[in-house]
């Protein structure tokens, strides 16, 4: 079976993604009280990084462990949905797919937190 996506000119799967991936941002916000936590964060976090007297390099890291945060929280999101797509019942395989979602969340906040503390305490 063939996709139907395949015969597509490359510029109009571009712009297909590209909707696509706008889409899962709407659906994220609108759905995740997490991720809108997370943008609220950012929004805040990455002009302070833009000001900070960091050099480019720092501001790049600090951006992109916020940028990392965001990431991972739309991928646990889909994780979490996925598995409430096959079935709410409790499951041992469920529970662990979750919690290894919520798990990779907790690294890359922590991830977060050590950029900005080493960049902003060295």
């Amino acid at each position: 079976m063939h996709s139907p996506y395949k015969g597509k000119t490359r510029l109009k799967h571009w712009w297909n993604t590209l909707g696509y991936a706008l889409e899962g941002l709407r659906a994220a916000y609108r759905h995740e009280d997490a991720f809108r936590m997370e943008l609220l964060a950012a929004a805040l976090a990455i002009p302070l990084a833009l000001w900070l007297p960091a050099g480019n390099i720092g501001k790049a890291l600090m951006i992109g462990s916020i940028f990392l945060v965001l990431l991972v929280e739309l991928l646990n999101s889909a994780i979490e949905a996925t598995v409430d797509r096959i079935s709410l019942e409790d499951h041992d395989l469920a529970k662990r797919a979750k919690d290894i979602g919520s798990a990779a969340v907790l690294l890359s906040i922590v991830n977060a937190l050590v950029v900005w503390g080493l960049i902003l305490f060295s």
